[in-house]
């Protein structure tokens, strides 16, 4: 992997409603250098994004959340911010494709159980892909 990323450049929302799973993920995200705010809900998920679309480079989401599913989560917050990377993970199979291709080329798929290293590649691909 590259150098640490400049953590005010690199912002990532992470959404996922089972608490120790958001935790350690932020954790270690942290640990790579990256700024994080977590959140449980797909509301407070929402709420945040919106009062600042622009400040978030990543959002990283599980696809089954209570309120609302992650994939409708994500579509949202690209008609806000068009150019934020997304990662949708899930214990499912999940196919970007199957979204609208307007938003096919920010949104990325992390399949779960992943390993921190399989984050940290996911995170990089995505960031990359975001700046190509």
């Amino acid at each position: 992997m590259n150098a640490l990323p400049d953590p005010s450049a690199s912002r990532i929302l992470v959404v996922d409603d089972e608490e120790a799973l958001l935790a350690v993920t932020e954790q270690y995200l942290r640990r790579l250098g990256y700024s994080t705010l977590a959140c449980r809900t797909a509301g407070g998920a929402w709420a945040a994004f919106q009062a600042d679309p622009l400040s978030f480079r990543l959002v990283l989401t599980d696809i089954t959340l209570p309120e609302m599913p992650g994939t409708e989560l994500v579509l949202r917050m690209l008609d806000l911010n068009p150019r934020v990377a997304v990662l949708i993970c899930s214990g499912y199979p999940f196919n970007p494709a199957s979204l609208p291709a307007r938003y096919q080329p920010q949104i990325g798929f992390l399949q779960k159980p992943f390993t921190p290293r399989m984050l940290a590649e996911a995170v990089e691909r995505a960031l990359a892909r975001d700046a190509g």
